[in-house]
């Protein structure tokens, strides 16, 4: 069954525009078995260039009912149905964020026109939806509005069948055109249950063993973008071997990274090889000397017990920050790992450190600065949780640093201002801190925002 639909906007960018209009043409693959369609009130002026292309002005949608008054019936008449459209993902990137502003989750697989035209049509020109039914003889009544291009989709959708059922194929099968020699036990039916939704994703050969572990901000587009590289013998290799997929929703795209990166080292999938084979094999450590100073050394992760400050692909890497950071801080070459002497550090000798090669600077002066250092780095001082995104609307994520170092996360109902800190922890199911944990939540928070931070 198949709701093929056509939407008018008020601009190109779902996150920033909103719908004008919706018509859908409910179709058993057979034939036509009903249709819709509505104006609906996008809550914001039509630009005068959207007018002039689709004749949809302010006065028409002025009374036309708002999203969230057909919101319900829109669920309701798609249920069961995949949606069809031309170049579906602009389309139904609309609708699913109309419905993410109501705190809802849209989910319905698709079909698009376009990729199919380019498979079951190869040869044309331009695959836009004006220029294919031109090519093909398709008479469209009301070009962009949105029943007349959905009509047109309609007719498009029907010769599509017919060329698939030429080449003996089942039209269903085509829904992942792209995808080829799959494991005999996978199905279209098994890549379109998974979800267009954060999380990790695990793939399973013919013995259930788990061979790969992923995470993606949409879950079904990057087991499709696997399922179909043929780019590599390995790619390929891993694809035929599929048998089954799994997924678990994270909400939250930090807790994504820190799972996958968490269950790769537990579980060493065979394909995970190079996440496995841990990149940053260099670190920064501190320490103090004999007198009270702090000091820094850069050495081998794998030789060392305590976890490194922070972690570094290689040495040359390591020294080449670490030296700049020294010169930023004025800090002593020689207590920074930096320079081998018994006595004075050459920064000394040109009057760019202050002694405490020579214990000539107060130990308490010095060490101040040397912190400044070490808070570079840190991506979290004390403790702290780190409250995101959750899996559904009535759910956050939440991240523990304890004493600076990771502890785990959990789920908090989304009242979490009436959960003292104690009740937030309970929680939290707790794991182990390591270097790339590290390495993952020192990226994250330096390059991206989460929702809140609650120091305690």
């Amino acid at each position: 069954m198949y709701a093929i639909l056509d939407i008018e906007t008020t601009g190109g960018s779902p996150k920033s525009e909103k719908i004008t209009e919706i018509a859908i043409f409910f179709h058993d693959g057979k034939q036509i078995t009903g249709e819709w369609s509505t104006l609906i009130n996008p809550e914001k002026n039509i630009p005068y260039f959207i007018t002039g292309l689709t004749g949809i002005t302010n006065e028409m949608v002025a009374d036309a009912p708002r999203f969230y008054e057909i919101a319900k019936e829109l669920v309701k008449l798609t249920e069961g149905y995949t949606i069809v459209g031309h170049n579906v993902s602009f389309d139904y990137a609309f609708i699913k964020n109309e419905y993410k502003q109501l705190g809802y989750d849209f989910e319905r697989p698709t079909l698009c026109t376009v990729r199919l035209g380019r498979k079951l049509l190869p040869g044309h020109r331009s695959y836009s939806l004006g220029n294919i039914c031109k090519d093909l003889g398709i008479v469209i009544t009301g070009r962009h509005r949105a029943a007349g291009d959905a009509l047109a989709t309609v007719r498009l959708f029907e010769i599509l069948q017919l060329e698939a059922e030429k080449n003996g194929q089942k039209f269903s099968e085509k829904i992942n055109g792209k995808i080829k020699n799959l494991n005999a036990h996978l199905t279209v039916a098994d890549i379109d249950k998974l979800p267009e939704k954060t999380g990790t994703y695990y793939f399973f050969n013919e013995q259930d063993r788990l061979i790969y572990i992923g995470k993606s901000k949409n879950i079904r587009q990057r087991v499709l973008s696997h399922l179909g590289n043929t780019t590599t013998k390995k790619a390929l290799e891993m694809k035929e071997k599929i048998k089954s997929i799994s997924f678990e929703l994270t909400g939250s795209e930090l807790i994504a990274l820190l799972k996958e990166s968490d269950e790769i080292k537990r579980n060493k999938p065979v394909y995970n090889r190079a996440q496995r084979l841990a990149p940053h094999n260099w670190g920064l450590f501190s320490g103090k000397d004999e007198y009270g100073y702090i000091t820094y050394r850069i050495d081998e992760t794998t030789c060392q017990t305590e976890p490194p400050i922070v972690c570094f692909s290689n040495k040359k890497e390591a020294r080449e920050i670490l030296t700049g950071l020294v010169e930023k801080y004025w800090l002593c070459q020689k207590l920074s790992g930096l320079y081998s002497t018994d006595g004075a550090c050459f920064h000394y000798s040109i009057r760019q450190c202050n002694g405490a090669c020579i214990q000539k600077e107060p130990v308490k002066d010095y060490n101040e600065r040397a912190m400044k250092l070490m808070d570079h780095f840190s991506y979290a001082k004390g403790n702290l949780l780190i409250i995101d995104e959750g899996r559904t609307s009535d759910e956050r994520s939440i991240i523990r640093i304890e004493n600076g170092m990771y502890s785990g996360y959990g789920y908090i109902p989304i009242n979490e201002s009436y959960l003292t800190v104690e009740q937030m922890i309970e929680c939290v199911n707790p794991l182990m801190d390591n270097r790339d944990i590290r390495q993952i939540l020192n990226s994250w928070l330096k390059n991206n925002t989460v929702e809140k931070i609650i120091r305690y």
